[in-house]
């Protein structure tokens, strides 16, 4: 008897669904069956060119008892309804992150869905990429010594010079928009964090759009972080969408007793993974496999539905994506009244991938 695929529908269709679309193609046990947009004719763009049906709304979208999983590419500020909808609905959910904008709605979300019995799964899943994987395997396997310190850069350039709607980022900011990469990355390696002090400013209040349309930001464009984690480690996160990705400062650097790691991309799976030991000067370290070229926007998608499927764990949580948001929240509020934050909860850290034990 001939397995039937896993099959999905996506709400959202702005500027990342088609490179959704795109790296899901090889995966033909996952099946598109549609999409569904505020904007219907983005949605009719969208399957004229990767397949499926258009839904007139989410609602109907929901109502289609063949959708396995529904995958929320929808802007900031409509994860936590969307979610909560889809969870509602009796289906599994994978999300663009973050997964709120607020812990306390992140963690009802993860509650949710546990009521429901339902996966919910949200970006960023570059941990799961060869790049990140091998950095993470040097650091399991002792190259380092104990590693104490990272620092962590995010100089994420100027939205509005590439992109067609920069409006949404810039009202939740780097921090939020960008500052989860690196940070989903970390607790993965490092577990929960307990206490982060901040600074944030807005650097550049008035900007220009790519159509000469003027706007000012209020949100701070730069927020720089120290984060402790409950293992001991110590990590400064900076992020900003000032700096242009021509700078040298970026990737990840984990330093330890022993030697340094650099990553030099935590976003490509494909980026330099380097290794040196203390006092000594960085050398190229061979990906635990052939590595993706670029971002495999989704993989995770995959991996939750394999997840799904062989009735195991998956890598990508919703717990983590929500202690993620008590870290940005607490970073926000550090820099916003000017004192270290405390953060409590709790989640699992994901298991590597199975070519990378």
């Amino acid at each position: 008897m001939e397995k039937k695929p896993f099959r999905i529908a996506v709400v959202g269709c702005g500027n990342i669904a088609g490179a959704y679309a795109k790296t899901l193609e090889p995966y033909s046990h996952i099946q598109l069956l549609g999409a569904t947009d505020v904007d219907l004719t983005r949605a009719e763009a969208y399957v004229s060119t990767y397949g499926g049906q258009v839904y007139a709304s989410l609602d109907e979208l929901l109502a289609d008892e063949d959708v396995d999983l529904v995958v929320n590419l929808t802007i900031h500020h409509a994860h936590v309804e969307v979610i909560r909808k889809c969870l509602l609905a009796g289906k599994h959910v994978y999300s663009e992150k973050p997964l709120a904008l607020d812990g306390q709605d992140a963690w009802e979300l993860v509650k949710l869905a546990e009521q429901q019995g339902k996966r919910l799964s949200c970006a960023p899943m570059t941990i799961l990429g060869e790049a990140q994987q091998t950095a993470w395997k040097l650091i399991r396997e002792g190259a380092l010594g104990t590693v104490r310190l990272a620092y962590a850069e995010v100089n994420w350039g100027r939205i509005e010079s590439w992109h067609p709607a920069p409006g949404p980022f810039y009202e939740v900011g780097a921090l939020f928009d960008v500052g989860v990469y690196p940070l989903t990355i970390l607790t993965s390696i490092f577990g929960p964090a307990r206490q982060v002090t901040a600074f944030g400013k807005v650097l550049y209040p008035d900007r220009v759009t790519k159509e000469n349309v003027p706007f000012h930001i209020s949100t701070p464009d730069f927020a720089v972080a120290a984060i402790e984690f409950a293992s001991g480690a110590v990590a400064r996160l900076t992020t900003n969408f000032y700096v242009g990705h021509h700078s040298p400062q970026k990737g990840i650097e984990f330093h330890g007793d022993k030697g340094s790691c650099f990553l030099n991309d935590w976003q490509n799976f494909s980026g330099k993974v380097e290794f040196t030991e203390f006092g000594g000067s960085y050398q190229p370290v061979p990906y635990v496999k052939e590595s993706f070229q670029g971002t495999e926007w989704a993989r995770g998608v995959v991996e939750l539905a394999e997840a799904i499927e062989e009735d195991r764990p998956a890598r990508i949580t919703g717990a983590q994506a929500a202690h993620v948001v008590d870290i940005l929240c607490a970073i926000q509020t550090s820099f916003g009244e000017g004192h270290p934050v405390a953060i409590a909860s709790e989640f699992a850290p994901p298991a590597p991938m199975d070519w990378a034990r």
